[in-house]
């Protein structure tokens, strides 16, 4: 079993976890409240980010992908739609059941603006920090990242 860790090192790991933890929360909460004022909900843009990385995908796969029920997802499209940042796609000709979803120009667009707001104040949060802080930032990235994967 590789993946059992010596205790004090399991120990170590575990109190990381607790102090970055509610780090890492209250940051992502402060990246959502810096963006700009919107009509969308959180749920709709991560949403719209899943339709703008899979064009075409389907409600069925991103239900699935989000792990949320299918209802539930189509509440969001259908209102998704309605504010013209997403549109359903002509019939899969070999499944005429199957719909895509595709990102309009206006939910495009609206992607963009919140990541450019939710950039520039972490930039600006970030130039505030001391230089070795700021090196120890870009320095755990690529750990961080691999935890994501």
């Amino acid at each position: 079993m590789a993946d059992v860790l010596p205790p004090h090192d399991a120990d170590e790991a575990w109190a990381l976890a607790e102090a970055l933890r509610p780090a890492l929360h209250r940051l992502m909460r402060r990246l959502r409240r810096e963006g700009p004022e919107l009509d969308i909900s959180p749920l709709q843009t991560l949403l719209l980010v899943s339709i703008v990385k899979r064009p075409g995908i389907g409600v069925v796969e991103l239900a699935a992908e989000e792990k949320l029920r299918g209802p539930t997802i189509s509440g969001h499209v259908k209102a998704m739609e309605l504010a013209g940042l997403v549109e359903r796609t002509p019939p899969d000709p070999r499944d005429r059941r199957r719909i895509g979803l595709i990102a309009t120009e206006k939910g495009r667009d609206l992607l963009e603006t919140i990541r450019r707001s939710r950039t520039d104040w972490l930039a600006r949060r970030l130039a505030q920090l001391p230089a070795p802080a700021r090196q120890a930032i870009r320095a755990a990235i690529a750990p961080l990242e691999e935890i994501g994967r």
